[in-house]
């Protein structure tokens, strides 16, 4: 029906390939004399979205979640996953070769504290994991008596025979009318921030922070457009990029070139060194900087200084180019959002549509704009057991069919030049339970908790996460997942450092961009999400003794009526929602042919008790 450009639906590997595959890695263990190794789902920057040649944990234990670690011991092994990723792990990995362990609580270290025996020495690369993992590693191998030994060249590498070359994606400018600030001024920025640190450099190791930094975006891996690079910027003189030259045109290279050196990935390390011998302090972001940039700045007698990087605030809080352009983003995303809606509730009803279905139709939809340059992840695509799969993502193995009586949760997003989204809507398929509506309404009052809070600036998303909690929990439910994540500007659409849940401790900003999805999941039954993009603005209030913040709505779509309990919302909840959906159909009516327009209609009129 539909021509699906981004997204794939293939089964990972598994079974015997899987098997032979650790039984490898165990042999080439041996040759290392090694008792044991840790495999992070990471590449040397911890990005999120890792290219191909860097899905390790994927090639050998079959796991495709976006967080995730694996420990293979002698006769042992165990994949650590977080609650999004439960279910999912249970089903990709073979339970007879692997256990499923939690990632967060308890963590590795404690698993790693019982099954390590004294003598053993477990296997690490340092160019996969933080400093501050490879301590919280040593301190467990410590307690059970075990070496923790740092290994040149990965022994996955040395097994994976067909490995991906790493990818070699063109960079592009981010001009002006894009990113609304020059590379100079940012540089100037980060050099005042380098002065609050003390610090004689800093090295940029997230390529997000380098693409900001410098105005340029790339095609190095899948939904972000970053181009895989690192960056270091001293207190005085010119920054130097070290990115592959084959990823840069004449045009790129004259636009870096401009403010900084370009150089080779190669020539970092060098770089490095010389700088450290002078003795100087060199700033590291513990959240990306591998292990092993800590180390050839100590070895050669220079002073890392781990902390937060700087970068990272830097750009979470966006200009007021960025901001008019993810709202005009946003815009033209309800636009495909609400032909999508309109088309699931004309087709699903009879059956004849698939979970795949939904996706091509709404990536469709989005090319239809003509500004689609990717989706901002996988389109998490699920109906009625499938939908309680938190990350669940469609295979055509797993696809099924949206049925009467089902919800469809569909959870996507778009990366447009002037903008990122990420909206997730539950929608009723037919008639809904008492039980589904109960559900839902308790997430959507949580929703519209988040979207009407009014906090004093500096507050944090931890100080804010129990408002969307609070009516799930007053009937014994919550869910295992944070209320809410940081959003690029065409760059990452999980950026940090904010975010709304009890781990976010960052101060929430004017200029900021978050998520606002609190959910529920029912195991084999049914999943609901809600989730809008919020702005932090500045809130007026009459004799407020402080500054005051609060949230403007960027997403513009339907929320599915049917699925509103209306007796459980307050008059406050029920004026909210009216607004909102006054407001979706003032702005994208307009946009939309006939028919479209008439769905539309029916899907935001006011609610009457």
């Amino acid at each position: 029906m539909f021509e699906a450009h981004f997204q794939t639906f293939e089964e990972p590997e598994g079974g015997v390939a899987l098997t032979a595959r650790l039984a490898a890695f165990r042999e080439e263990l041996a040759r290392k004399k090694l008792t044991g190794f840790v495999v992070p789902r990471a590449d040397q920057q911890q990005n999120e979205y890792a290219p191909a040649s860097d899905e390790r944990l994927a090639w050998l234990t079959g796991f495709t979640g976006s967080a995730g670690l694996a420990v293979v011991l002698t006769h042992e092994a165990a994949v650590f996953v977080d609650g999004r990723y439960t279910l999912q792990a249970a089903k990709q990995v073979d339970t007879r070769a692997w256990t499923v362990e939690s990632l967060v609580e308890p963590p590795p270290e404690r698993w790693l504290e019982a099954h390590l025996k004294d003598g053993d020495r477990l296997g690490f690369d340092p160019w996969l994991h933080t400093s501050s993992a490879v301590e919280r590693m040593r301190t467990a191998c410590a307690k059970a008596g075990a070496e923790l030994v740092p290994v040149d060249g990965n022994p996955v590498d040395a097994v994976w025979t067909e490995r991906p070359e790493p990818p070699l994606g063109q960079v592009s400018i981010h001009g002006l009318e894009f990113s609304g600030e020059s590379e100079s001024a940012k540089l100037e920025r980060i050099r005042g921030e380098l002065a609050k640190l003390k610090a004689d450099a800093l090295v940029l190791s997230d390529s997000h922070a380098v693409a900001w930094t410098f105005n340029i975006r790339g095609a190095d891996v899948s939904h972000t457009p970053l181009p895989l690079s690192y960056a270091l910027v001293p207190q005085d003189g010119r920054p130097t990029i070290f990115i592959d030259a084959r990823k840069l045109s004449n045009s790129a290279r004259d636009h870096l070139e401009q403010t900084a050196q370009v150089a080779e990935p190669a020539e970092l390390a060098p770089a490095l060194q010389a700088l450290a011998r002078s003795g100087a302090a060199i700033a590291l972001d513990s959240a990306t900087a591998a292990d092993a940039l800590t180390r050839l700045i100590d070895e050669a007698g220079g002073k890392p200084l781990r902390g937060a990087d700087p970068v990272a605030l830097l750009k979470a809080v966006k200009n007021a180019t960025e901001i008019e352009g993810t709202r005009t983003a946003h815009r033209r995303d309800a636009v495909a959002l609400a032909r999508f809606l309109a088309f699931i509730d004309r087709e699903a009803p009879n059956g004849s549509l698939t979970e795949i279905d939904a996706v091509e139709a709404l990536e469709s939809f989005r090319r239809d704009t003509g500004a689609l340059k990717d989706v901002s992840f996988p389109t998490i695509s699920g109906t009625g057991p499938n939908g309680a799969i938190v990350h669940y993502r469609v295979t055509r193995k797993s696809n099924r069919r949206i049925q009467p009586g089902d919800l469809l949760l569909i959870d996507s997003g778009a990366q447009y030049q002037d903008g990122t989204t990420d909206v997730t809507r539950t929608i009723a398929i037919g008639e809904p339970s008492a039980e589904m509506r109960d559900r839902f309404t308790r997430v959507l009052r949580g929703h519209i908790a988040i979207a009407r809070a009014v906090f004093p600036d500096g507050a944090t998303g931890a100080q804010l996460d129990t408002l969307a909690r609070q009516f799930l929990w007053q009937a014994g439910l919550d869910f295992e997942h944070g209320t809410g994540h940081g959003v690029g500007s065409y760059l990452s659409v999980h950026e940090g450092p904010a975010r709304i849940s009890k781990l976010g401790t960052t101060p929430l900003k004017r200029g900021m961009i978050l998520s606002n999805e609190p959910g529920y999941y029912k195991t084999d039954g049914f999943g609901i999400r809600i989730e809008n993009l919020e702005l932090v603005v500045e809130k007026t209030i009459d004799g407020a003794e402080k500054p005051m913040n609060g949230f403007e709505t960027l997403t513009l779509a339907p929320i599915d009526r049917r699925l509103i309990d209306l007796d459980m919302l307050s008059r406050k909840e029920l004026a909210w929602l009216d607004a909102y959906h006054a407001r979706v159909r003032a702005e994208v009516r307009p946009h939309l042919d006939g028919p479209t327009q008439a769905w539309l209609d029916a899907a935001t009129a006011p609610l009457e008790r």
